[in-house]
């Protein structure tokens, strides 16, 4: 019997052994597609730049939330968005930032001016907004309003607030640089200080940055005492400077041509709109 067992037991192991799967058994047997491995490779950008950023609300600073944003910020995003890039960011003063670009530890900074000293170690996106200063003064100085020129501000003997080292163009230049009217011009480290100086009547009016000054005076809920008046400088273009060591100049082209896209559409309208309300 057990004989018997024993060839019946080996005969089903052979047969078992000898068969051969049908087709669709191999079809079913192959590895599955690793699908979420494909889905995620896809989302991968196909580059990662590292973006350096000195705080300098609106156009660069972190929310509450420790989320880097701002003007430039967004603008910036959104463009790297259409040509598959993301950006790292780097917080520092421009100072050390611009020494970072330079050895190629950072990719890219926003805001920046051209100038021929940048140009040996840079590359420069096309403009994408006018540096613009405004002219502040009280609400309750609407008088001030009729008042066309910093000149004709001046010849008024009227106190004008600015911030050391700031250009302002040519004609405020000239003035504070006049030995009868730089006593007209009232030096501060920072803007804000110019603020205080307003509200103290310490100084008649200030200039600010546009969006900076429409930032300061929403965040400390001014309007209802310091308005624009009326006035407005343009002392040129900002620019996203480029590494030359790290950023190729087909990659500034890409960005170039993303950046005419998206300053072409009502993303970038109301994206002004938003910062300088």
């Amino acid at each position: 019997m057990k004989t018997s067992r024993l060839i019946i037991v080996c005969s089903s192991i052979l047969l078992l052994l000898n068969c051969k799967p049908s087709n669709n058994s191999e079809v079913n047997d192959q590895p599955l597609p690793l699908v979420t491995e494909v889905s995620a490779i896809a989302t991968v950008p196909d580059c990662k730049l590292v973006l350096g950023f000195d705080a300098w609300e609106p156009y660069q600073y972190i929310d509450v939330g420790d989320r880097v944003t701002g003007l430039d910020v967004e603008l910036a995003n959104a463009v790297l968005k259409e040509i598959s890039c993301v950006a790292d960011y780097k917080a520092g003063t421009w100072v050390s930032l611009l020494n970072d670009l330079r050895d190629g530890n950072v990719d890219m900074l926003l805001g920046a001016s051209k100038t021929p000293a940048r140009e040996e170690f840079a590359l420069f996106s096309q403009p994408y907004r006018m540096e613009e200063y405004s002219l502040y003064i009280r609400k309750d100085d609407s008088q001030l309003t009729a008042i066309k020129s910093v000149s004709a501000f001046i010849e008024q003997d009227k106190m004008i607030g600015v911030v050391e080292d700031y250009f302002y163009g040519p004609e405020v230049s000239m003035l504070r640089d006049g030995s009868a009217t730089n006593k007209n011009f009232v030096s501060a480290i920072i803007g804000e200080v110019n603020v205080a100086r307003l509200l103290d009547r310490d100084i008649d009016a200030y200039l600010e940055d546009s969006f900076v000054g429409a930032s300061v005076l929403r965040r400390k809920a001014l309007g209802n005492y310091i308005v624009p008046q009326g006035i407005t400088i343009n002392t040129g273009d900002a620019h996203v400077m480029f590494s030359k060591n790290t950023v190729s100049v087909d990659t500034l082209q890409r960005f170039d041509a993303a950046l005419t896209k998206v300053k072409s559409s009502p993303f970038y309208t109301d994206l002004l709109s938003r910062y300088k309300r």
